[in-house]
């Protein structure tokens, strides 16, 4: 009895994993979305002072709960000699989103080129994508818009897919809600195509 009360407790709350992978160039302020995301969304989470994090080596990990889901974030190193390792989570991501720094117009075009990359992957075929338009905050940053005009010549190749550009400050927090849930109604939706893990919560 003991036993089957345990397993109806335990599917009763045990949550669907789903893995987003945070990416782009080294500095875009990935680790600093990251941060922010589990600030937002992990009651008496203390963010890391801003100025204490550096460029990131490998792979930093963060996870939060909405409701029944459990969204597992992989933030992954951006610098040149680190970016072929991204298509090694690429079979079991569930989304991507790819931060672009906002402030630097001289890295623009190379951070595209690394996007237009990535997409053409067949792993990540109808997966959602989050375009993240980073430091918004910043005076003098390209726009929405201007980043847009860049970007859309990737328009082909995205193909049928959730996909969505959206401003934010990962500083500020500013617009960090709106995408982590956009994101997470777009990887629920494509569940079909992409089924969750599903794990037991002790």
């Amino acid at each position: 009895m003991w036993t089957l009360l345990t397993g109806f407790y335990q599917y009763l709350t045990q949550k669907d994993d789903y893995y987003i992978l945070i990416v782009g160039l080294d500095n875009a302020g990935k680790t600093t979305y990251l941060e922010q995301t589990k600030t937002k969304y992990c009651p008496n989470y203390k963010m890391m002072n801003p100025s204490k994090i550096t460029t990131t080596v490998g792979c930093n990990i963060g996870t939060i709960d909405i409701g029944n889901i459990r969204l597992n974030f992989w933030d992954l190193g951006g610098q040149e000699e680190l970016q072929s390792l991204w298509d090694k989570y690429y079979a079991d991501c569930h989304g991507i989103i790819y931060i672009i720094d906002s402030a630097d117009r001289e890295r623009l075009e190379e951070s595209w080129l690394i996007f237009d990359k990535m997409i053409q992957s067949e792993q990540l075929t109808n997966v959602p994508l989050l375009v993240s338009c980073n430091k918004q905050d910043i005076e003098q940053c390209m726009t929405v818009p201007e980043i847009k005009r860049t970007f859309n010549r990737s328009t082909a190749k995205i193909g049928v897919r959730d996909c969505m550009v959206l401003a934010c400050s990962a500083l500020s927090g500013d617009g960090i809600n709106e995408s982590i849930n956009w994101m997470k109604d777009c990887i629920v939706r494509n569940s079909m195509m992409r089924p969750p893990k599903r794990q037991d919560i002790a």
